[in-house]
């Protein structure tokens, strides 16, 4: 993935550099014109410069004489799923993210990315992988390999596919090592910051240490998954049902191969022939608005279950999104060796 600075070029800079910037980003040639602070001043295309050119610019003016002063851009920590999905839909390839001073903080490309949610995700990276062990032992189960990428990386670079680019990693056991392996993600045009567990403080206990959270929706997710959920269809069943709280759920069917009968103190009240009764269960993936983290105790062990049941107690709306895809909990050697073979098949 390109480094979005690669689509910013300084204020009062001539025609002639911006040709040959725009040259290098070939296919994805269009500039966006910052001044000093990143604030962003216009966008440039090669259209752009040929018009100026038959109006009689050349390439040594600079290239504020010749720019298109109102591009359209994406304001960073807004609800504004529907403006993204009506920009990709407009065929709006590349688009500037400004922060609330309009300066660009990154710069989103349609061609590399299905959506833009305005999310933060909290990935929980730092269980022990007791099942898993003797892998476990000297290496952290997130950073297991599947296929050519650890496990944890397949999930960064299926939310950063949605455009997430501001994540949290809760880490304790050989937390260094996860640390190291993805830095700040900066090389990955996201940003990563590390809630570091002195005590175990179960599936969703850690977040409640985070106190900045950049948007007003936080995605919790398992580190040890392997899934191909379609993030933005997921928040958009979120957004559209005004849930408060929302968990992925695995469908689960089971097939009773005899009649099962309905009684009533010992009378027979109805009866079906063989049926398939499907049930749900939790697939580790939660979606909530930032309000809800009121709910969790501070640095206190707390389960994602004990936070849905607070909630429905709260009567607070509680959303099941069953899932329709492929999702595997890689919690125990046949899993691993499972995920293996179907890395190779299911698409990502």
């Amino acid at each position: 993935m390109r480094n979005y600075r690669e689509h910013l070029l300084q204020s009062g800079s001539t025609i002639k550099q911006a040709l040959h910037q725009l040259d290098i980003l070939a296919k994805d040639a269009i500039l966006f014109i910052v001044d000093d602070a990143d604030v962003l001043i216009g966008s440039l295309t090669d259209g752009d410069v040929r018009r100026g050119l038959l109006k009689g610019i050349t390439i040594d003016h600079t290239v504020n004489e010749i720019i298109q002063p109102h591009p359209k851009f994406i304001r960073k920590g807004e609800q504004n799923i529907q403006q993204i999905i009506e920009y990709r839909e407009g065929n709006f390839r590349i688009l500037p993210v400004l922060d609330k001073e309009n300066r660009v903080v990154n710069v989103i490309n349609f061609r590399e990315i299905r959506s833009y949610l305005p999310v933060d995700a909290v990935i929980m990276a730092g269980g022990r992988g007791q099942r898993l062990r003797p892998l476990t032992d000297s290496v952290p189960k997130p950073l297991l390999k599947v296929g050519h990428k650890a496990i944890m990386e397949h999930n960064v670079d299926r939310l950063a596919l949605y455009g997430i680019d501001d994540f949290w990693f809760s880490v304790k056991y050989l937390g260094e090592q996860i640390e190291a392996y993805f830095g700040n993600g900066k090389e990955r045009n996201i940003t990563i910051q590390y809630i570091w567990e002195d005590s175990p403080l179960g599936t969703i206990g850690a977040v409640s240490k985070v106190q900045n959270f950049e948007h007003d929706y936080i995605l919790v997710t398992n580190s040890d998954l392997l899934t191909n959920l379609d993030y933005e269809n997921f928040f958009v069943d979120f957004i559209n049902n005004d849930a408060d709280f929302a968990v992925v759920t695995i469908p689960y069917q089971v097939k009773v191969p005899y009649a099962v009968l309905e009684t009533d103190s010992g009378s027979i009240k109805s009866f079906k022939e063989k049926p398939t009764y499907t049930y749900y269960s939790n697939g580790g993936i939660y979606l909530m608005k930032k309000s809800v983290l009121d709910y969790l105790p501070k640095n206190s062990f707390f389960n994602a279950t004990d936070l849905m049941e607070k909630l429905i107690a709260e009567q607070k709306k509680v959303i099941s999104y069953p899932l329709i895809g492929y999702w595997l909990d890689v919690g125990k050697h046949e899993d691993f060796e499972k995920a293996q073979q179907d890395i190779k098949q299911i698409k990502f």
